[in-house]
């Protein structure tokens, strides 16, 4: 008896993983249908709370809507008057800077070489190649412009998520029935991630800000182009800041010498420090107490199957699934397997 219920104890652990993997493959298929439904989702989550703050203060549905929609509407043609020809003439520019990257990279082999330190270009270019940061950064605000082509179905979807939003918690009450927990629970861990997602949003929005005017105090080009990559990279956790710090570190190093590059790079620290280390976790509070190889993993695993916006999202997609292995006692250690410490 007791090896047969060991047999179908792992038949069914088979066959979970099975259709984890059936699961995640049909999410990588459908990336260009996910894509933009996360981005919608991620807008609406951040635009609720304005929307129920105008409904307390008596506004109608209808008009504290349209108030939402037209602040989004104003940010996102805002944000495309000032980056789109940012991101136009950098994509343009990209081949000149690369190409100035590997002279300037030349001559420090060459002084190198001067001193008694030889390293052959081969070696270098084999293990550590400046400009594919350059492209790295290219192909993804090529792929984050791409978005922009289905940017009436996102606020198609924006809109009729909002609508929906005041009238999910009743019919999630009468789905549950009586399980006033389950509800209690279910509320409890949205706030967490709706709480999340604003306040990451406010401290992205400083980043990006004190990023970009330091950079146009130094003369470093595309200014507004780096401070929006340090807003968007401040979601992606740990490794965010870094990959938004190389390229702008890179072409102030090509544009303007090694001085320049060094206070870019300064400025990097100073402000990824006093905000993701000081400010941030004061403001913050425990967070949504995902532990910390969770939270990198998660980030590789999104990065794969979404692509540069899988990555914005993991910590908040992986907090879902949390959520939703919480609430069901057999997947319950999973949960606590991704948490920091008990549930």
């Amino acid at each position: 008896m007791g090896i047969e219920n060991n047999k179908s104890h792992g038949v069914r652990l088979l066959v979970i993983a099975a259709a984890f993997v059936i699961v995640v493959a049909g999410m990588r298929a459908a990336e260009p249908i996910l894509v933009p439904f996360l981005l919608s989702a991620f807008i609406a989550i951040i635009s609720a709370p304005p929307l129920f703050w105008l409904r307390r203060r008596g506004l109608p549905m209808g008009v504290a809507l349209l108030t939402v929609i037209a602040a989004i509407l104003a940010i996102g043609f805002l944000m495309g008057a000032l980056i789109g020809a940012s991101v136009k003439d950098f994509s343009a520019a990209l081949p000149v800077y690369q190409a100035r990257l590997q002279e300037e990279i030349g001559a420090l082999l060459a002084w190198l070489g001067g001193i008694g330190i030889e390293i052959s270009d081969q070696f270098l270019l084999e293990y550590f190649d400046p400009g594919a940061a350059m492209r790295l950064v290219g192909s993804t605000l090529t792929r984050l412009g791409g978005l922009l082509t289905n940017a009436f179905l996102i606020l198609l979807t924006v809109i009729f998520i909002l609508f929906e939003a005041s009238s999910f918690p009743t019919k999630l009450r009468k789905m549950l029935g009586s399980s006033n927990r389950s509800l209690a629970d279910f509320d409890r861990a949205i706030d967490n991630v709706k709480r999340y997602m604003a306040k990451k949003t406010l401290m992205s929005l400083c980043t990006g800000i004190c990023i970009g005017i330091w950079l146009a105090v130094l003369g470093v080009d595309y200014p507004l182009l780096w401070g929006l990559l340090a807003f968007l990279l401040n979601f992606v956790p740990n490794i965010g800041s870094i990959i938004a710090a190389i390229p702008a570190v890179l072409l102030a190093f090509v544009q303007l010498g090694v001085s320049s590059a060094l206070f870019a790079a300064l400025g990097f620290l100073v402000v990824n420090v006093v905000i993701g280390n000081v400010i941030e976790p004061r403001f913050m509070g425990r967070g949504l107490g995902l532990s910390t190889l969770v939270v990198f993993l998660s980030l590789v695993f999104w990065g794969w199957v979404l692509g540069p916006v899988g990555m914005l999202l993991s910590v908040p997609l992986t907090m879902t699934v949390k959520i939703a292995l919480e609430s069901n006692e057999d997947t319950r250690w999973i949960a606590i397997l991704l948490g920091s410490g008990g549930i």
